[in-house]
């Protein structure tokens, strides 16, 4: 039965859920930022049976794993503020599964949070947070 609905969903065209809208248009728009910032791209939404990543970079020699936060209000709490203790436990989780798929090189990395603010649908502010947070533990040596 997927692959019909898959087939309709090329000829009839699938409306996406507006919260997935905005968040394809934040990582978009947080790729192309750091790309200017002289960051190299890798891959995006690297996908592991723990989690997954929204951005992985290169700056240096320098691993940079990278989640993407998108509002359309600040209203309540910063966006960043969504990256909570189990969030990143995930993304420690998943980056060590990226860096097993690479066999493990002695490569330094970090976990940035970009922030993508939005007004109208449209990118109104962007705010980089870099090494925001250190690998979870137990994962972590010290």
């Amino acid at each position: 039965m997927r692959f019909f609905e898959k087939l309709k969903s090329l000829f009839v065209g699938q409306v996406q859920p507006e919260h997935l809208r905005r968040g394809e248009l934040g990582e978009r728009a947080a790729k192309k930022f750091l790309q200017h910032a002289g960051l190299k791209f890798l891959t995006a939404n690297f996908r592991s049976a723990r989690g997954e990543i929204d951005l992985v970079f290169r700056a240096g020699d320098c691993l940079v794993f990278v989640e993407v936060k998108t509002r359309s209000s600040e209203d309540w709490s910063r966006p960043a503020d969504a990256v909570d203790a189990r969030k990143k436990r995930l993304l420690s989780q998943t980056a060590l599964d990226y860096l097993k798929l690479l066999k493990n090189p002695p490569v330094k990395f970090r976990f940035d949070i970009v922030e993508v603010l939005l007004a109208k649908g449209e990118v109104r502010e962007i705010r980089h947070l870099p090494n925001t947070f250190s690998l979870s533990k137990p994962y972590r040596y010290a």
